[in-house]
């Protein structure tokens, strides 16, 4: 099991209910695919560095967690097919 982390941009024309909706969904996708979820941030609103799709801004999400070498590929996946997430990043976390 190795230490991972993810920040991803939920589209801000959704409501907060359908915000926890994807959060949730994400989190059971990392449980049900052997991961531990450690810990979730929801940071809210915030305005994008740069416009995507003619967004000015999104509902930024980060989560820390534990998983196979595997659950990165299948969490990008199913990232990408997503019509609600605007960008995503799947990091490795190292422990100095």
């Amino acid at each position: 099991m190795r230490n991972y982390e993810v920040m991803y941009i939920i589209r801000p024309d959704l409501d907060e209910a359908k915000n926890r909706e994807i959060v949730e969904s994400f989190n059971t996708l990392i449980q049900n695919n052997g991961g531990e979820v450690l810990k979730v941030e929801p940071w809210g609103k915030r305005r994008l560095a740069y416009e995507i799709n003619k967004i000015r801004e999104g509902y930024y999400v980060l989560v820390h967690f534990n998983g196979p070498t595997t659950l990165p590929a299948e969490l990008e996946r199913n990232f990408r097919i997503s019509d609600n997430i605007l960008r995503y990043l799947v990091t490795n976390v190292t422990e100095k």
